[in-house]
């Protein structure tokens, strides 16, 4: 039989990385583990991404370092580079791989963000996305001039009308403002970039400096899991992050979110769902099981076991065995040791709950908790199986692909890239090369939504 006759129909799989920078999931101990602020880390994950024909490289947003008990937490990143300043940089040492970056919309402007974006995508030829965030304590908000002065229901109200700005801004200028013979922008429609918005977060009106990208608006991308971002994103966004990376909760979580979208007049397709997921390859499924738990065991130290428990207990453990039981006090509810980690932030007391639950029941001890409920690994096994894993899940419709987060800063994708990418590209089910410019192009997406 024909390759493409037996691969007739099969799902692609999407493919992206994100830089490991946030939570515990880096190793820091681990000898090969490198700099996630220099600039020669993240060019050689970006170009290793791209050698693997990835859609995208994307960096998460740190707009204040988390304190644990008053000090700098330690035991996460030191140090958070702008985005688009690292991702402009990017533009110039990569060719294809598309550019996505976390960009908050409670703390920002749309015209600053708008022009930063279209200007991204100019650079890149048209490989920018946007994820769209709202931020959520008055924690960060100490950093920034509103403090944390917006309600949490306003938030949402405000990232959809900043969103709708920033395409009434993109839209100022239609694909025709630049003409082809000049490029350098000196030729222009008198009425290119004027805009006028007036709505309940934003009153603005002028001209828009920056021309259209190649894209026209650059990827949206969102990732809310309450019922407000998933009607944000069935509405808005084009990829949507995920943490639902097992089969039962991500076929639920994709039905859910697809089903959303025809009212908005959307196409399943027009929206792709990537679960954030992690990938533990060695030669056979047993050496990768010990290496995988190897792994989990360096990313959960006892040190950090220790304070994720205080971070929802409230109090100080120090003192406390993290290879012993759980603390015999209560909870203090009132009291926020770990600031800035979304995790600790809400129903602690009903989290105290259930993890002191499964500890019960399991005869786990603190560091043995936290390994079950914030470790472990997604895809572990020879490269056959994790190909062969990856890819029943997207067929099933679990997912469209995934972000993928290495535990080694900056090299730990290439053995995933030069083992498990050539067995899906086998499948039918992985490009073999980019066959678009854009990323657009790469994830299959068709015009962007234009604003009326």
């Amino acid at each position: 039989m024909p390759a493409a006759a037996e691969h007739a129909g099969r799902k692609q799989v999407h493919l992206a990385v994100q830089l490991p920078a946030i939570h515990n999931v880096t190793v820091w101990s681990d000898p090969r583990s490198e700099s996630q602020i220099a600039i020669d880390s993240f060019i050689r994950l970006a170009r290793t991404a791209e050698r693997g024909k990835f859609d995208f490289f994307f960096l998460a947003e740190g707009l204040r370092l988390r304190e644990h008990k008053g000090q700098v937490y330690d035991l996460d990143v030191v140090g958070r580079p702008d985005n688009l300043t690292v991702l402009a940089a990017l533009a110039a040492v990569t060719d294809r791989l598309g550019l996505a970056a976390t960009v908050n919309t409670t703390f920002n402007e749309p015209y600053e963000v708008a022009r930063k974006l279209a200007t991204l995508d100019l650079l890149s030829g048209g490989r920018a996305a946007w994820n769209v965030v709202t931020s959520y304590d008055a924690f960060t908000g100490e950093n920034f001039r509103r403090g944390g002065f917006l309600a949490e229901a306003d938030r949402y109200t405000r990232a959809a009308e900043f969103l709708q700005t920033t395409r009434e801004l993109w839209d100022s200028w239609a694909d025709g403002d630049v003409p082809a013979d000049a490029a350098d922008g000196r030729f222009v429609r008198p009425g290119a970039g004027t805009f006028a918005h007036r709505g309940t977060h934003f009153d603005i009106a002028g001209r828009f400096t920056t021309p259209r990208g190649p894209q026209g608006h650059p990827v949206i991308i969102q990732a809310g899991e309450s019922d407000v971002g998933r009607e944000f994103a069935a509405s808005d966004a084009e990829v949507i992050f995920s943490k639902y990376n097992r089969p039962d909760e991500a076929r639920a979580f994709y039905r859910d979110v697809k089903s959303r979208l025809a009212a908005y007049g959307r196409r399943p397709d027009d929206l792709k769902i990537l679960p954030t997921a992690t990938a533990v390859v060695a030669d056979t499924d047993e050496e990768a099981t010990a290496y995988a738990d190897e792994i989990t065991r360096a990313q959960v130290s006892p040190q950090t076991a220790i304070a994720h428990l205080e971070g929802v207990w409230g109090r100080d453990l120090s003192a406390y065995d993290p290879d012993g039981p759980l603390p015999d006090i209560e909870p203090a509810p009132d009291a926020l040791l770990l600031k800035g980690h979304s995790v600790f932030r809400k129903g602690r007391e009903e989290t105290a709950r259930r993890w002191r639950k499964i500890a019960e029941e399991r005869g786990l001890s603190i560091r043995q908790l936290m390994i079950e409920v914030h470790g472990g690994q997604n895809f572990v096994g020879s490269p056959q199986t994790v190909a062969d894993t990856i890819d029943r899940f997207v067929q099933s419709e679990a997912a469209d692909g995934f972000v993928l987060v290495p535990h080694l800063t900056p090299d730990g994708l290439g053995d995933f890239v030069d083992r498990v990418v050539p067995l899906l590209q086998e499948k039918g089910v992985f490009r073999e090369e980019y066959t678009g410019t854009t990323l657009r192009d790469h994830l299959g997406l068709g015009s962007p939504k234009e604003t009326s």
